[in-house]
């Protein structure tokens, strides 16, 4: 007998990879937000869901974690360059 309302995809219990979502996340927040420091988190996520993507699934976004991590990274080193090259750092504390 089946109830109403419920499929058998839904009750099957297919969940994707928590790891690979948060490492796509983080590298997508990092691309505007914090990224040198959601760059590595981006990063280590996404080795790790990849690592467990055989049994969990999400291979796709754990890759793409990984690449927005690296971009992430590579962003902050472009726009540092900038910030040096322009007479470097200068911090106005009010007064």
């Amino acid at each position: 007998m089946t109830s109403y309302g419920s499929s058998s995809a839904a009750s099957s219990g297919s969940r994707t990879n928590g790891l690979a979502i948060a490492g796509l996340i983080c590298g997508i927040i990092g691309l505007i937000f914090f990224n040198v420091v959601l760059g590595p988190v981006a990063i280590v996520l996404g080795a790790v869901g990849l690592r467990q993507a055989p049994a969990k699934g999400g291979a796709g976004m754990a890759k793409a974690g990984i690449v927005l991590g690296i971009i992430d990274l590579v962003l902050f080193a472009v726009l540092f360059a900038v910030a040096a090259s322009n007479g470097g750092f200068t911090w106005y504390v009010g007064g």
